[in-house]
């Protein structure tokens, strides 16, 4: 990993990104794009965005989702409801490429952050705002949260028939999701930009974009008009993934979950385990019936896998094609990341980046940022004095 301090490089190299953007989903959205060499320039209030003290860390500004969540960008602390600052934000959208925020829409237009406002400034500039309903909708300015999206999309419903009960995943989800969204959609209008020219309004309505997630595989027979409904089961919900049986497997010393996903495999499995007639059986004689099967199958497979070790498991599923994996602790994942060291807070776990890109070696330029810490390098790039903002 290219430590912090080097020159920057990557496919976004000398790309500006003005990041107004709090939380999670668009600090993720945001990040992406600065690991992919874009200059990302955030601008917090003067208490620092909220995902700064969103749970432990080493120092008072800088949580450990922070530490990774900020890397690569600069801070700036520009006060948005004073005239001083909104001119300072009126010269970064001058000299950005690309917009973001998570703002609600009736915030933006009272700023005079709205896209009309911005294409004002700067005619081609890639715009994308992202808020939790459709602009025009009648909930277009009402608050959403990564838990309000999840329980409007479907996502407690699915819970609700695995468990008897509306539950939430137990992770910010929704956020994540339209993080990612946000960074591709960017990316897309950076390109239509480079081939003519022109700007581009991106808008990722949390609750459009999560409906879409949710139901490329949920919505299933529900689709088809009329609908088509599996034997005594609704037409919406994929099967197999909402079998309540769908969770790793115990072996003799741990767990480990292993996916038999072909016919074939079913037969190797439970052959080799001794079951009679595994041959014969037609719970798998083709893929549709794995599926709908997926209950009995998964609880059956339950069954055998006591009787080996988990390195035993994976060496007979290498062996026979089956995808197989240990299960990993979340500690797992934290203990095999690379460590640097923050000029400020000393060593911390560096998260890798999602996408490799062969050629160009990951980077680490700029460790998170305190508060405010590039403000007045930021202003005076800007030709303002930072005096005024002070």
């Amino acid at each position: 990993m290219t430590t912090a301090g080097e020159p920057a490089s990557g496919p976004l190299h000398g790309i500006r990104v003005l990041d107004l953007t709090r939380v999670v989903m668009g600090p993720l959205a945001t990040q992406i794009l600065a690991d992919q060499g874009a200059d990302v320039v955030a601008v917090e209030p003067a208490g620092g965005d909220t995902n700064r003290v969103m749970g432990p860390g080493p120092h008072p500004q800088l949580s450990g989702i922070s530490l990774n969540l900020m890397r690569n960008k600069r801070s700036a602390v520009i006060d948005l409801k004073s005239e001083a600052g909104r001119a300072a934000v009126r010269r970064l959208v001058e000299t950005s490429d690309v917009v973001v925020s998570t703002m609600r829409p009736g915030a933006l237009a009272r700023l005079g952050l709205d896209y009309p406002s911005v294409r004002a400034m700067r005619e081609d500039i890639v715009y994308c705002q992202a808020q939790g309903f459709a602009l025009g909708s009648p909930r277009a300015d009402e608050p959403a949260y990564d838990d309000i999206v999840q329980a409007a999309t479907g996502v407690s419903d699915i819970m609700l028939r695995i468990w008897g009960s509306p539950a939430l995943m137990p992770t910010i989800f929704a956020d994540k999701v339209c993080g990612l969204v946000m960074a591709q959609a960017i990316t897309a209008a950076l390109v239509e930009r480079e081939r003519t020219g022109r700007g581009r309004h991106v808008e990722v309505p949390m609750t459009r974009a999560m409906t879409a997630f949710m139901l490329t595989e949920h919505g299933a027979g529900a689709i088809s008009r009329p609908p088509v409904a599996p034997p005594g089961g609704p037409a919406t919900g994929y099967p197999r993934v909402l079998s309540p049986e769908r969770r790793p497997h115990p072996t003799k010393d741990g767990w480990v979950h292993l996916l038999p996903y072909h016919p074939e495999h079913y037969v190797a499995l439970f052959t080799d385990a001794g079951v009679q007639g595994a041959a014969d059986d037609p719970r798998y004689a083709d893929l549709r019936a794995t599926i709908l099967n997926s209950d009995s199958l998964y609880r059956d497979v339950r069954r055998i896998t006591p009787s080996r070790t988990t390195a035993e498991w994976l060496e007979y599923c290498r062996k026979a094609g089956i995808p197989a994996t240990r299960v990993a602790s979340l500690q797992d994942l934290v203990d095999e990341l690379e460590i640097a060291e923050h000029p400020a807070v000393g060593g911390y776990r560096v998260i890798p980046s999602m996408a490799t890109f062969h050629g160009t070696e990951p980077e680490l330029r700029h460790h998170a940022p305190l508060i405010g810490q590039d403000t007045d390098d930021v202003l005076a790039e800007l030709g303002l004095d930072p005096a005024d903002h002070h």
